[in-house]
């Protein structure tokens, strides 16, 4: 390891769904000094748990925003690794997306390097960032696939903000020394998720629809993919990698969803072919080019190639550079999140 247990490491989004699996993986793993850092808003029943279990000692919880310069120096302060998966999720907005993801992360990267200690920054980005299209596999989706270089027009504020966040990264990373790693995860899934991935299917227009077929979903299950990235954080010599985040065993979204009908609630569902999805996905982006975007382009090409199109994923190289093997098998996980479901609770 590049740090040893009583090393200080900082944890951003630490109160979210994966950001507290990697704080119970790192103290599973007997780290005594984690920082977590939580926006004041932050629903912290996951941490207080942690809190409960491993005693305030070991965990540290700071409160601030990102977007404070102030906040950012105080967050990093002797910290040697940082894991970063503090993320604008639910914004719409394109402004809201890139404040608080790109923003944010050159205010926490400026930090850390002034207190001039860090080791590792492992960033952790999205599978949202690949475009999908032409690439040198085939139907395999591996690091070396293209990146969307026209973001904005996927209709996606999130898929903009993590390519310019990942973009802002590797510039650190050239021009200034910054060592990291970067982590893709595919669908993250478990206890406390309780939505159907948007690339199985919508329910936008009152029917549910599902677009997925025969199409590979690329699920993680929530600790598997938290294992990985608290590795990414820990192991020589892989400063500059990029990793994608898929389990073994993935289901086709035809599978997960009739598992999901059969263990959690039957509805009714409707198939549209991928010829039939591309149209819709076209005449929408026409019409909303024709309306000057009273019509959200929402549905467009890019985001049928990204979501619906089809690809096998591989995770060949976190197994290979890191070690990591998905010690939850996707039946089980699958299981645990179909009880979670059906009793609607959260972990």
């Amino acid at each position: 390891m590049i740090i040893d247990l009583e090393t200080p490491v900082l944890v951003t989004g630490a109160s979210g769904f994966v950001g507290s699996a990697v704080v119970a993986n790192l103290l599973e793993k007997g780290f005594r000094r984690v920082r977590c850092f939580v926006r004041p808003s932050s629903d912290r029943t996951r941490i207080n748990s942690l809190v409960r279990q491993y005693g305030s000692r070991q965990i540290e919880v700071t409160q601030g925003n990102l977007t404070s310069r102030e906040d950012c120096l105080k967050a990093t302060e002797n910290c040697h690794v940082i894991y970063h998966l503090a993320a604008g999720t639910g914004e719409k907005s394109f402004p809201d997306a890139f404040l608080n993801s790109v923003v944010t992360t050159r205010n926490l990267l400026d930090a850390s390097l002034e207190h001039a200690c860090l080791k590792r920054f492992v960033g952790v980005s999205s599978f949202a960032v690949y475009t999908n299209r032409d690439k040198p596999g085939g139907r395999l989706l591996d690091e070396s696939c293209l990146i969307e270089e026209r973001a904005e027009l996927r209709g996606e504020a999130y898929c903009y903000a993590k390519v310019k966040q990942d973009e802002l990264v590797m510039e650190y990373g050239k021009q200034r020394g910054l060592r990291y790693v970067i982590l893709r995860p595919g669908t993250v899934y478990g206890p406390g998720q309780k939505t159907i991935t948007g690339r199985i299917g919508i329910d936008t227009f009152g029917m549910y629809l599902h677009l997925g077929g025969s199409n590979t979903i690329p699920l993680t299950y929530v600790d598997n993919c938290a294992e990985a990235i608290v590795l990414a954080g820990l192991r020589e010599g892989l400063d500059g990698e990029i990793f994608n985040i898929v389990d073994d065993d993935l289901p086709s979204s035809r599978q997960f969803l009739r598992l999901y009908k059969r263990n959690v609630k039957h509805f009714r569902s409707i198939y549209l072919p991928h010829f039939v999805s591309y149209l819709f996905c076209y005449l929408w982006e026409k019409y909303s080019l024709r309306s000057n975007d009273q019509l959200p382009p929402v549905f467009n090409r890019r985001r049928w190639h990204a979501e619906w199109a089809g690809s096998k994923y591989s995770n060949n190289k976190l197994k290979r550079l890191l070690g990591w093997t998905p010690k939850m098998s996707t039946g089980e996980g699958l299981a645990r999140f179909f009880e979670s479901c059906r009793n609607g609770r959260h972990a």
